[in-house]
């Protein structure tokens, strides 16, 4: 007899504070920022009301990548995916201080959400940036970029679009970096490990961890045609 394998999520629950101001654009914002977790495909045109190129970033942390990359791209709309209220509540805050149109949230476990909401062949790219690293050796089987996931997240590109991930653990990149070649449909952008691309700006977590002499390794693949 078989053993059924865990199913993978996108996050673990970890307690967290919630300021008041986090606590107050949650409340206020989500009804009209965010998305609700249905089991039916999105509408992406009657979402943001456009056709656009459509980015879907999972793990948005608190918000500045999101933020950042949405103010200096207004051409191409935006998904995050974040379940800590913290995060997104201080995601949602930045949208609403910069007047974003182009960004909408859901607050609901990544892999559920890819599953069920994001139609095969509707997105131009997927950003994963710096994923819990899982670093101790029995808990990385609960590490999020694996053969079947990447299998999902590429289905949901269209033919050319993109996947971007990036860490901070040399273990991990290795990692992804062998399971993203190996899932036929995709090609790397690069011979190895890829140059930062300019849209993803640098974190001040990213800039704290280079002074202390980390390094950062970006791994950018696209669906083949």
């Amino acid at each position: 007899m078989t053993t059924e394998q865990p199913r993978i999520r996108s996050y673990v629950l970890r307690q967290g504070r919630v300021s008041n101001a986090q606590r107050r654009a949650h409340d206020t914002l989500l009804p009209r920022l965010g998305i609700e977790f249905s089991e039916s495909p999105l509408n992406l045109d009657a979402v943001f009301g456009r056709n656009a190129p459509r980015i879907l970033e999972i793990g948005c942390g608190m918000g500045e990548t999101t933020v950042a990359i949405a103010a200096a791209h207004p051409e191409c709309d935006y998904i995050g995916i974040e379940v800590h209220t913290p995060g997104v509540g201080s995601l949602l805050k930045q949208i609403d201080e910069l007047g974003l149109a182009n960004v909408r949230v859901i607050q609901h476990d990544a892999v559920a959400v890819m599953e069920t909401m994001i139609a095969p062949g509707s997105l131009d790219g997927l950003h994963i940036f710096f994923p819990d690293p899982w670093p101790k050796k029995r808990q990385q089987k609960r590490r999020l970029i694996q053969a079947p996931f990447i299998a999902l997240a590429t289905s949901r590109l269209k033919p050319g679009g993109y996947l971007h991930a990036a860490t901070d653990w040399q273990e991990y990149a290795e990692q992804i970096l062998a399971v993203f070649g190996a899932e036929p449909a995709l090609v790397n952008t690069a011979t190895g490990f890829a140059d930062k691309p300019a849209y993803r700006p640098q974190t001040k977590f990213e800039t704290r961890g280079l002074k202390l002499g980390h390094d950062v390794w970006d791994i950018v693949f696209r669906r083949k045609p």
